[in-house]
């Protein structure tokens, strides 16, 4: 297995594969590499010749810097990981000083997204997407892979990075995957190591409601649905909403009846003692 830790050093190796003739994927993360992560490689490997993956942990998309010292970093484990998978992956792991100079750090990236920040992840940490979008947009322009893998479990991430590929000219297509679950329902996130035996116990309750959820929408309008979920979620010992949104599921816009749009997904951020969790669901 190849590491880089420089930006030249990665490049100069896709050049050489390029001139190959070779078709480059590219799956983006922050480590602490779960089997969600891994099932974006195997794709990413099913679908190109080479399966490039970064491990970067970004600060500038951490508005609460306690959230980025508390990150883990298991770098030598990810690897290990990797190298189940597939030899050939190639690996970017680059330092923060490597990515960005002094001056980055200290102002906000600007973008148009169009609207898609101002909802529901970007109404509580704000600035996060606009870290999201310069640090993506960074890797595409070292990568610059032909397509580029995203699990659905980041939903708001996953629209804005599409707007990101569409307003910055980007000849890239976006690969969306299916959220990857633990055997009990809750959503795979490198978050989940944060959680006592009890409150990784709880936390399996926020799929269970959004699945039932399911069963009886018809009936319920949005809002009716939407609190009914807040208030039994609330309910459970060590959980709590910070939001449940019913929105179109490509504008993000509320929806209030479900004849609004063809395409409705529910989103959700819970607090799980002090963890935060997120997770979706589509009705």
């Amino acid at each position: 297995m190849q590491i880089f830790t420089t930006q030249q050093a990665v490049i100069s190796q896709i050049s050489l594969l390029k001139n190959e003739g070779k078709r480059i994927g590219f799956v983006p993360t922050m480590g602490a590499l779960h089997e969600g992560h891994i099932s974006l490689v195997k794709k990413c490997l099913a679908e190109n010749n080479v399966c490039v993956v970064s491990i970067f942990v970004n600060p500038t998309q951490f508005n609460n810097p306690e959230d980025l010292q508390k990150y883990p970093r298991t770098l030598e484990k990810d690897v290990d990981l990797l190298k189940n998978v597939d030899k050939n992956i190639l690996v970017f792991a680059p330092a923060a000083a490597e990515m960005y100079h002094k001056e980055d750090l200290t102002k906000i990236f600007s973008f148009d997204f169009g609207g898609l920040d101002e909802v529901m992840e970007g109404h509580f940490r704000p600035g996060h997407f606009n870290g999201v979008v310069q640090i993506v947009s960074k890797l595409f322009d070292i990568i610059t892979p032909d397509t580029a893998y995203f699990g659905e479990k980041d939903f708001q991430q996953l629209a804005i990075i599409r707007r990101m590929v569409q307003v910055m000219n980007y000849p890239i297509k976006i690969i969306a995957c299916p959220v990857v679950r633990e055997n009990n329902g809750l959503a795979m996130s490198s978050r989940n190591r944060r959680l006592s035996a009890i409150e990784h116990k709880n936390a399996t309750n926020i799929a269970r409601i959004l699945r039932e959820s399911r069963t009886f929408a018809a009936r319920k309008s949005p809002k009716e649905l939407t609190e009914w979920i807040t208030k039994q979620l609330n309910a459970i010992d060590t959980l709590a909403v910070e939001y449940f949104e019913i929105v179109n599921g490509n504008t993000l816009l509320p929806i209030n009846n479900w004849s609004d749009c063809d395409y409705i997904v529910g989103c959700i951020a819970v607090f799980c003692g002090k963890t935060r969790l997120i997770d979706n669901i589509t009705y």
